[in-house]
């Protein structure tokens, strides 16, 4: 006896790819309609232009200048003044020059808690100040 064996041939099994198309389409018709849109606002990066050079300030903003030099040895305005007595000196100077701007100029060999606790007790005061490093 003898097997037949069954000649399955070509047998192309379709498949309706509509209806998935419709769910697809109508799943992206929900997100676009449900999606919230940001408006998000740039940086505006144009630059003013530059001032006239007949409007020069005529009277320029005083600075009080703190300097640590790389002994830890510090200076208001060119007078010693021991470090911890910094900010009073600045205090006093700023009452003789209101709206002064202080610069903290502190040598590159200088400590570093010195630095940190002069800028400290400028904050702490409500000193606005600009810091330097000085390599020398």
């Amino acid at each position: 006896m003898r097997r037949r064996r069954r000649n399955s041939g070509d047998d192309d099994a379709a498949v309706d790819m509509t209806p998935m198309l419709d769910i697809v389409f109508i799943m992206l018709i929900f997100f676009i309609v449900t999606a919230t849109f940001l408006d998000e606002k740039g940086i505006d990066l144009t630059q003013p232009p530059p001032p006239p050079d007949d409007d020069t300030p005529s009277n320029p903003k005083p600075a009080i200048t703190v300097y640590v030099d790389e002994q830890n040895s510090c200076s208001v305005d060119s007078r010693q003044t021991e470090c911890d007595r910094v900010s009073l000196a600045v205090e006093r100077l700023l009452a003789d020059k209101p709206g002064a701007s202080i610069i903290l100029r502190v040598h590159a060999q200088a400590k570093h808690d010195l630095l940190v606790g002069l800028k400290d007790g400028f904050d702490s005061k409500n000193m606005a100040t600009k810091i330097e490093i000085v390599r020398t």
